[in-house]
C-alpha cells in the first residue's frame, strides 16, 4: 500500500540580515533535512518547544512556504512545484487560532464554498449538497451558514475550521495546535470529533501540540523535534513510557501533572543555542546529562532500538 506522504531530506533555511544591494550575510536552518513516511490512516504526533521547527515543517507540507532541499510526495505523487490547487485538494492545514483563521469579512457559508469553487469546481447545487454533508459531520446547525465567525465560541470556530478542510476533499489534515485555545471540556469534544471523523473519512492526521498528554492519547506515532532536527520517533505508547533520547525525557518530565509539583531542569543550559552560531555536533549536547566529547563534535543521526522507536543519540537512555 502507498504511503499517505513520504518527506525526503525536506529542510529548510531562511536567509537573515542584508547587505545594501539585498544579498544575504546569513542563514537559519529552521528545519534539517528530514526523511519520514505517514501511513494512510495514520496519526502522527509532531512535539518539540517552540522553535523547534514544528510550524515550519507544517508550512512546507501545504505549501505555504517553499522547501530549501529535498521533496514531498502524497500518495506517491511528488508535490514539489506542483500548482497550489494540487496542495489543496490533498492535504489542508486547521490553525491553532479558529476566530482569527476565518475571514470576519464573509459569512460561514462563503468561506465553506471557497475550496468547493476554487479547487473543485462545483455548481451552486453541488455546493449547497457538500456543506449540507459536511456540517453533518462535524455536527454544526445550518442555520449557522449565514452568520459571520465572531458570532461563535471558540469550540464551534475550530469544528467550522474543521469543517472547512474537509470542504477540499483532503485525505491528510495538519492540525496545528487544534485545541489549545480551547477550554478543557471543549477539547474533549473536538478531540472525540477528529476521531470520528478519521474514521468516517479515511483521514491520516499530522498532530501538532505542546501538550503530550494529548498527543500520546490521540497518536499512533510521536515525532520529537528540537532545534530543526528529528531527536526520536517511536509508537506513542513507547517514546514517554521509555524515552530513548534525553530531550524526550527532559520534555516528558517538564509536563505538568496533577499532584506533582513543577521542578526546571538543574545544573545544565535551559536555552535553545543560537540560530545564528549552531553548536558543533549534536545541538542538544550543552543541555544533556549524558554528553561526551563525540557528541559535541559529531552530529548523530538516527538509530532504532528496543520497541521500534528510533532516536538520534550516541548515549541513548535505552
Amino acid at each position: 500500500m502507498t504511503a499517505a506522504l513520504t518527506l525526503t531530506d525536506l529542510s529548510k533555511t531562511f536567509p537573515v540580515g542584508r547587505t545594501l544591494f539585498g544579498r544575504s550575510t546569513a542563514s537559519v536552518k529552521a528545519v534539517h533535512p528530514i526523511t519520514l513516511t505517514v501511513e494512510r490512516n495514520e496519526t502522527l504526533g509532531i512535539v518539540g518547544e517552540s522553535g523547534c521547527g514544528k510550524s515550519t515543517l507544517a508550512r512546507m507540507l501545504v505549501g505555504l512556504l517553499e522547501p530549501t532541499t529535498g521533496t514531498i510526495e502524497i500518495e506517491g505523487a511528488a508535490l514539489d512545484n506542483a500548482d497550489p490547487a494540487v496542495f489543496g485538494k490533498r492535504i489542508q492545514y486547521v490553525f491553532q487560532d479558529p476566530i482569527s483563521s476565518l475571514n470576519p469579512r464573509k459569512t460561514i457559508r462563503q468561506i465553506m464554498e471557497a475550496p468547493l469553487k476554487r479547487l473543485h469546481g462545483l455548481g451552486r447545487a453541488q455546493r449547497a449538497e457538500r456543506i449540507s454533508e459536511i456540517f453533518a459531520s462535524v455536527n454544526l446547525r445550518e442555520e449557522f451558514l449565514d452568520r459571520y465567525p465572531h458570532e461563535f465560541s471558540g469550540g464551534q470556530a475550530q469544528r467550522i475550521g474543521i469543517a472547512r478542510a474537509l470542504a477540499a476533499n483532503a485525505r491528510i489534515l495538519i492540525l496545528d495546535e487544534p485545541v489549545s485555545a480551547l477550554d478543557v471540556s471543549v477539547q474533549a469534544q473536538v478531540l472525540n470529533l477528529l476521531a470520528d471523523l478519521k474514521a468516517e473519512f479515511d483521514l491520516t492526521y499530522l498532530f501538532i501540540s505542546h501538550d503530550l498528554a494529548v498527543v500520546e492519547a490521540v497518536s499512533d506515532r510521536i515525532a520529537v523535534l528540537y532545534f530543526g532536527s528529528m531527536v526520536e520517533l517511536g509508537p506513542a505508547e513507547e517514546v514517554f513510557r521509555a524515552p530513548r533520547h534525553p530531550y524526550t525525557k527532559l520534555l516528558a518530565d517538564s509536563a505538568p501533572v496533577v499532584g506533582r509539583a513543577l521542578k526546571a531542569p538543574e545544573g545544565r543550559e535551559t536555552e535553545l543555542p543560537d540560530p545564528l552560531n549552531p553548536p558543533p555536533g549534536c545541538a542538544f549536547a550543552a543541555r544533556c546529562p549524558r554528553a561526551s566529547e563525540r557528541c559535541r563534535a559529531e552530529i548523530p543521526g538516527l538509530t532504532e532500538g528496543a520497541g521500534g522507536s528510533a532516536a538520534a543519540c550516541f548515549h541513548p537512555l535505552a
